[in-house]
């Protein structure tokens, strides 16, 4: 199984320099059209290697999925650590003794089913 990984992890690392090797040509990026950079005085520009703005691209698309995802399931999580919480409130009462026990304490059926014992009788 780990032979398999190592392999996996191979053939990703050939086809990313394969990536980076035939896009090795430098790009400019601009963070403001040339049109609209004369009025405002400045324009910020960045020179990469092709391969590298692809991948910064498709690291970026990642992590806003991811954290799209993560804010969608946040109802789902909350309602799990709810539940959780429940569950082990409910655990704990069943292990002290405290559920399960009759409300009404003078109820002789009750009070031999649980205990086995009947209670004695008031004298009318």
């Amino acid at each position: 199984m780990r032979l398999i990984k190592y392999a996996i992890l191979a053939l990703i690392a050939v086809v990313l320099a394969t990536v980076a090797l035939a896009n090795a040509q430098m790009v400019t990026l601009r963070l403001i059209p040339e049109a609209l950079s004369g009025y405002l005085g400045f324009a910020p520009t960045v020179t990469l290697p092709m391969f590298l703005v692809i991948l910064i691209s498709v690291a970026v698309g990642l992590l806003i999925g991811y954290l799209f995802e993560y804010i969608r399931e946040h109802k789902h999580r909350s309602t799990a650590r709810a539940e959780r919480r429940e569950r082990q409130k409910l655990e704990t009462e069943i292990r002290s003794g405290k559920a399960g026990k009759p409300a009404n304490k003078g109820d002789e059926i009750l009070a031999l089913l649980e205990d086995g014992s009947v209670p004695a009788r008031k004298a009318s």
